[in-house]
C-alpha cells in the first residue's frame, strides 16, 4: 500500500489530564488518489495531517509511506497550509526557487519553478512580491512551491479556507486540473462537504471526541462535478446528516458538563 496509517492514536496532556484526540485510525491510500479528510471543528483533521507530514508523532501506531515509517518531515511530502507562508522579501519566482535550492543545475531549477508557476497561472507574475498579490494568488504560489519539490504526496490543510467563495471555487477548479495533469497523491483537509465532493476520489468522514473515521466514502462520479447533479446532491445530503449527528453529540456532551 502506498500510504498506510495503522492503529493511530494521539493523546495530549491538558490541565494535568490526558486528552485523547485521535483513536484507532486505520487508513490505506493508493498512489494517485485524491483523498479528503472531512469533519467538524476539533475532530483532529489537521493533527492527523501533521502526523503524515512528520510534524507530530502519533502516541501509538505507525504511518508508512512506500514502506518507510514516517518519523520526521521529509521532501517526499509537500505541505500547503491555510495561509500561504511565503517569504515577504522574496519575489514569486524566488519563493519557489528557494524550495528547490538543492537542485544544483541552475537551468533545471529555473525551468522547474517556471513550469509550476505557469501551471497555477502565475507565469507572468514572477517578479511580484507577496504583498502585491491577492490571497488566492499567494495560495497559487504556495501550491507551485510544493509541486516544484516533486513530492511523493501533497498534503493540503484547508488551503482555500481563508478565501472568498469565488476565489475558492476558481482554485478548486485549478487544483483539480493540476491533479489530473500530474497524477499526484493528495491528502486534503477541509470543512466543506461540497469541496470534498468536487475534488475527491474518497472522503474520510471523521467523528469527534475522540476523532475517529466514521465513514470511508468512494466518490465514483464523473468529473467535472456540479452541485446540482443528482448523485452529488444525494451524497452531500448523506454526509451532511452524518456530520449533524456528530455535532449534536458534542452539543449534548457539553450541556451535561
Amino acid at each position: 500500500m502506498f500510504l498506510k496509517l495503522s492503529n493511530i492514536t494521539k493523546r495530549y496532556m491538558q490541565n494535568n489530564e490526558e486528552n485523547l484526540v485521535l483513536s484507532s485510525i486505520n487508513v490505506d491510500i493508493t498512489e494517485g488518489e485524491f483523498v479528503s479528510i472531512l469533519g467538524p471543528s476539533g475532530c483532529g483533521k489537521s493533527t492527523l495531517l501533521s502526523m503524515v507530514a512528520g510534524l507530530l508523532k502519533p502516541t501509538t501506531g505507525e504511518i508508512r509511506l512506500q514502506d518507510s515509517v514516517i518519523k520526521k518531515p521529509g521532501k517526499d511530502r509537500g505541505m500547503v497550509f491555510q495561509q500561504a507562508a511565503l517569504f515577504p522579501w522574496m519575489t514569486v519566482e524566488e519563493n519557489v526557487l528557494f524550495a528547490i535550492r538543492d537542485i544544483k543545475n541552475k537551468s533545471e531549477r529555473f525551468a522547474r519553478a517556471h513550469l509550476y508557476l505557469k501551471m497555477v497561472q502565475l507565469g507572468s507574475n514572477l517578479t511580484q512580491y507577496p504583498h502585491e498579490l491577492s490571497g488566492g494568488m499567494q495560495q497559487r504560489v504556495a501550491i507551485a512551491r510544493a509541486l516544484a519539490m516533486d513530492p511523493t504526496i501533497l498534503l493540503m490543510d484547508e488551503p482555500f479556507g481563508a478565501l472568498d467563495e469565488q476565489t475558492r471555487l476558481r482554485l478548486q477548479q485549478e487544483l483539480e486540473g493540476i491533479w489530473l495533469q500530474t497524477n499526484k497523491t493528495v491528502l486534503f483537509v477541509t470543512h466543506s462537504i461540497h469541496e470534498s465532493l468536487k475534488l475527491s476520489d474518497r472522503i474520510l468522514v471523521m467523528g469527534t471526541r475522540p476523532g475517529t473515521i466514521i465513514a470511508d466514502i468512494k466518490v465514483n462520479l464523473p468529473r467535472p462535478r456540479l452541485r446540482t447533479d443528482e448523485e452529488v446532491a444525494a451524497l452531500e445530503a448523506e454526509i451532511s446528516s452524518m456530520l449533524e449527528k456528530e455535532i449534536d453529540k458534542v452539543v449534548k456532551e457539553e450541556l451535561k458538563q
